[in-house]
């Protein structure tokens, strides 16, 4: 049996995947299955998935169901203890797995590992910027502390030891956009982190993803499912109210008034920082201005986004 299974959903990235792939066979740390999950790509995906030749490449193809019930077949088709999921735009330094391996081991008793990143823009790559103090090599980390910036967790540069599942459950299929944050949350309320600070990973940024997608907006997750929870947890809670302000935001600029009373009522505003606050304030043309502006920034490595 491998050490890990490398899930990787895919739709429609005929220019990214080959280098994706590539980049898992070219680790250093060699024993793993890659699991692909072909989510009904209606462009050259398949052919060029197909042109690898290597027996530990799985390969599935079904109808289009998104993304949470792709990576979820792929956790059902999965055999190793560990589990890690890829991005087919995104792609690994060859040792990425190498690394993980040897905190897997290490640490037997953690369940959940996470390494930094690089952010690629179509104008700069830069390293992504985390709410953590360095203390050295790596870091176990409360997940909502540590995830006031970037997220801690991301999809394509984190580690799981598969049996956690059970207890946190899969990614939620109703939600289209999202869904992994949803499950970080569960993730983040049962396990500690344990971060590694060397940049492993490389994530796309691709402004045309489904995240970006303002039809989405109404399937986006809606954090009830944690009001009885964030009443006591006040790490959870100001985490929580930093998501509601991004969907605020982004509600109030497809100009969706319902949707924005929804998530503006749920933030404890003591808590917001001052900016955040004016933004929220702000009418949506001169919100959209101002946003456009620090999106631009945030390109090129000035600043996060003003949605995180």
């Amino acid at each position: 049996m491998a050490f890990f299974s490398i899930i990787i959903p895919l739709y429609n990235k005929e220019n990214f995947i080959e280098n994706t792939i590539q980049s898992v066979l070219s680790q250093t740390f060699q024993d793993f299955e890659i699991i692909i999950v072909n989510d009904g790509s209606t462009d050259k995906s398949e052919e060029k998935v197909l042109q690898f030749k290597d027996d530990r490449i799985r390969y599935f193809s079904k109808k289009n169901e998104g993304v949470s019930q792709t990576r979820n077949f792929g956790l059902t088709e999965s055999n190793a203890d560990f589990v890690a999921f890829l991005d087919a735009d995104d792609y690994w330094y060859p040792h990425f797995l190498e690394t993980m391996h040897h905190y897997c081991t290490f640490f037997p008793k953690q369940k959940v590992f996470a390494c930094a990143i690089e952010i690629e823009t179509s104008k700069k790559t830069f390293p992504a910027q985390y709410s953590i103090r360095k203390t050295g090599d790596f870091e176990f980390v409360n997940y909502f502390r540590a995830s006031n910036k970037e997220s801690v967790i991301l999809t394509s540069a984190a580690v799981f030891r598969k049996s956690i599942f059970k207890k946190t459950g899969i990614f939620d299929p109703e939600i289209k956009s999202g869904q992994d944050t949803d499950l970080w949350i569960r993730i983040g309320i049962i396990y500690p982190i344990l971060f590694i600070w060397k940049i492993l990973v490389r994530y796309i940024h691709d402004e045309n993803s489904l995240s970006k997608n303002a039809s989405l907006m109404h399937s986006k997750m809606d954090f009830s499912k944690f009001e009885e929870l964030e009443k006591t947890n006040p790490d959870l809670k100001y985490f929580l109210d930093l998501n509601r302000f991004s969907l605020a935001v982004k509600s109030k600029l497809t100009h969706n008034e319902n949707q924005f009373n929804y998530y503006y009522n749920g933030i404890n505003l003591k808590k917001l920082s001052f900016k955040k606050r004016f933004l929220l304030s702000l009418p949506s043309s001169l919100l959209q201005i101002l946003i456009g502006l620090k999106l631009k920034l945030a390109e090129i490595g000035l600043g996060s986004s003003v949605f995180k």
